[in-house]
């Protein structure tokens, strides 16, 4: 009896023992499911690549970029005397007038050709172009009659593609043309770096300011009008355009851009008010007005409708410019001519 009763406790134990480990076997496998779900693993490897391109990913730029304006022509404000600038009372400049241009019948129109011309301002003639002085109505350089005109609201602006003034343009188109954009270029860091070991550097903005001597050329385009009721040859100016000067690296000349171009007559209102420099006669300066319908400048063709079919610039079909500018007093000398063979002596 007894041993039977050691045998059955012995049983018991091992029961117990095997029961406990199948448990443990049982519940390991739930315990790591439980402890490690999903979510939890996510978690734990974001943080983990969250560190590691933090440590690898170089740090964000956080420096303001450079403001880059839009082209711009800085015009001075002209500014009346506040005395009489003069020992006369000069009240003729403010009065004058245009005359009014002699009206000429279609039917009456026997020939009719366009040309268009070229003044170089450096010319001893053209002088009164670049003449640089302030007066009560601001600088009396050409360019910025125009220029401050157009700002104004005076006259139109139009593209220098198109001669026969089609577009309009803004003054900030014409600024764009004229004045190179604002751009932002590196220099090296003197504040932070003066002695240049670092190699540190800085954005600063380059702006270009407009400059007046860069035009040098006014393409003029007019029209010679023959009316046989008055027996007489008319010109006519339709438009002015101020030309830029482009040149190469090297200071050669690389070729000249019209910037826009002005209708005439609207602009002969404004040249009448504007006093033409003349170094010969300080005591009664014509207007700019009298100075082109007295054409009191010199000037050379460029282009006309004589004998050009294609419509091309004398330039495109003659390279070599002696024969250019003989090719230019050929076309007057034909236009002379026609004047001059209706009369019978």
């Amino acid at each position: 009896m007894k041993k039977h009763f050691i045998r059955l406790c012995l049983l018991v134990v091992a029961l117990t023992v095997v029961a406990a480990n199948v448990d443990a076997q049982t519940k390991r496998p739930a315990k790591k499911r439980t402890a490690a779900p999903v979510k939890g693993k996510k978690k734990t490897t974001t943080k983990s690549q969250d560190a590691a391109s933090a440590a690898v990913a170089p740090a964000k730029d956080t420096t303001k970029p450079v403001a880059v304006l839009d082209a711009d022509i800085k015009l001075d404000t002209p500014r009346r005397s506040l005395r009489n600038d003069a020992i006369i009372e000069r009240n003729l400049v403010k009065d004058r007038t245009p005359l009014t241009y002699e009206h000429i019948r279609e039917d009456d129109a026997v020939f009719r050709q366009r040309v268009w011309q070229e003044i170089d301002v450096h010319e001893k003639m053209n002088l009164p172009f670049v003449y640089n002085a302030k007066e009560d109505n601001g600088d009396q350089r050409f360019i910025y009659i125009l220029l401050n005109a157009i700002k104004s609201g005076q006259i139109t602006a139009f593209d220098p593609s198109d001669d026969r003034f089609t577009t309009p343009m803004t003054f900030a188109q014409i600024a764009g043309n004229v004045v190179a954009k604002p751009h932002s270029i590196q220099i090296p860091d003197a504040v932070n770096d003066p002695d240049g070991s670092k190699g540190l550097t800085k954005d600063t903005l380059i702006q270009e300011e407009f400059d007046p001597a860069a035009i040098e050329r006014y393409q003029i385009k007019e029209e010679w009008v023959f009316d046989k009721e008055s027996s007489r040859l008319h010109v006519r100016i339709l438009g002015i355009a101020p030309e830029k000067t482009i040149k190469n690296p090297d200071g050669s000349l690389r070729g000249v851009l019209p910037i826009f171009w002005v209708y005439y007559p609207d602009l002969r209102p404004m040249l009448a008010k504007y006093e033409a420099y003349n170094g010969k006669n300080y005591g009664a300066r014509m207007s700019w007005e009298e100075l082109f319908e007295s054409r009191m400048f010199a000037s050379r063709i460029v282009k006309s409708t004589i004998d050009n079919p294609a419509d091309q610039y004398i330039s495109y079909y003659i390279k070599d410019p002696i024969l250019q500018l003989l090719e230019g007093e050929n076309i007057k000398e034909k236009i002379f001519n026609y004047e001059q063979d209706l009369w019978s002596y």
